[in-house]
């Protein structure tokens, strides 16, 4: 019997404190690998469809759940502590480019479910097993015109995009995720519709469950795509008292060092880091193999720098197995005690001195 949701979420937070916990990898690179066409996608419940609907990972969770089963497996096998959910896309936001924004309930639901069971049968009480609740940005944004010639026009809204965040936070907090990860943020004002919405859906569930943070610095102007650095990031978001707070996607280990050094010396919560397996190359193929990333994910591990370690775009069982073994037995960063002081930001970050 899986333990009650309040002993996972002590476990994890144990486990923090203890080691350096490793994160999965990318679920669209194994997708991939199973050359799945539009039939795949649609199974026996959506073969009438009325529009395409490959390429939608996050129906996978309904038509095709032996694949994420077996991604998750994957990854677990490899000596993944937390596996994400397969839901990077599952909000009504973006699933409306497939017409199935009534669908995103069940996805969330079920691929809580599928993650939940699978992380349960490898856990034992020396190695437990966690769940993260994936909650991408959507594929619109709060705080950039999508027309060059018009910049005050928007084609999202804030209450819009909390609506939709708060209707995935509900249903994976009911598939049994140990947390939510609002991941792959470009756009700080999505972020803080999706905390605003997650609120809620606590207040609805009656239980919390913790908040995980990743910020994407999207290339070397060390600047989200909405312009904000990350210290200002943090400023922006610290507020929710995350559990941790970290850098994912768009960057290979080598590029995304500093900036991963940075959220360490002025987070007093704990700081994640699954970077890409390097940037594309012409082809879209990733470069970084398991050994090239290995070292400098170790020497991060070894400066103190991270919590939390996994792999996004890219990355494979292979290289998590890399992870784990090259990081294993060796002490987690110390969460600082951080001076109070009014912190603001804007673009920048700002310290108001006392």
């Amino acid at each position: 019997m899986s333990p009650a949701p309040t002993d996972r979420e002590a476990a994890l937070r144990t486990a923090l404190g203890e080691r350096i916990l490793i994160l999965d990898g990318a679920a669209g690179t194994m997708i991939q690998k199973h050359k799945l066409g539009e039939a795949d996608y649609r199974g026996e419940r959506f073969a009438d469809w009325p529009q395409d609907v490959g390429g939608n990972n996050d129906l996978l969770n309904l038509t095709r759940p032996d694949v994420i089963t077996g991604i998750h497996e994957a990854y677990l096998e490899a000596g993944a502590d937390i596996i994400e959910t397969n839901t990077f896309s599952s909000t009504t936001i973006a699933q409306a480019d497939y017409g199935m924004e009534t669908l995103a309930v069940e996805m969330n639901r079920e691929g809580a479910r599928l993650a939940r069971e699978a992380a349960d049968r490898h856990a034992t009480p020396e190695k437990p097993r966690f769940v993260a609740g994936a909650i991408g940005p959507t594929n619109r944004t709060a705080s950039i015109s999508p027309d060059v010639n018009d910049p005050g026009a928007r084609n999202t809204t804030f209450e819009d995009l909390a609506a939709a965040y708060r209707e995935a936070a509900e249903a994976l907090i009911e598939g049994g995720v140990d947390a939510l990860l609002i991941e792959t943020i470009f756009d700080t004002l999505n972020a803080k519709a999706a905390l605003f919405g997650i609120e809620d859906a606590f207040e609805g569930a009656g239980r919390r469950v913790p908040i995980m943070l990743s910020v994407t610095i999207t290339d070397q102007s060390g600047r989200t795509l909405s312009g904000q650095t990350a210290a200002a990031f943090w400023h922006s978001v610290r507020h929710a008292k995350p559990l941790s707070v970290g850098v994912n996607c768009a960057l290979g280990p080598d590029l995304m060092r500093p900036y991963v050094e940075e959220l360490s010396r002025i987070c007093d919560v704990y700081v994640s880091a699954y970077p890409n397996a390097g940037l594309p190359n012409a082809f879209g193929e990733y470069d970084e193999t398991p050994e090239s990333m290995t070292a400098p994910l170790r020497e991060w591990a070894e400066s103190g720098l991270v919590n939390v370690l996994g792999g996004c775009c890219g990355t494979t069982p292979d290289h998590i197995r890399a992870y784990a073994e090259a990081t294993k037995g060796m002490a987690p960063r110390q969460v600082p005690e951080i001076e109070p002081a009014m912190r603001l930001s804007g673009l920048e970050p700002f310290v108001m001195a006392g």
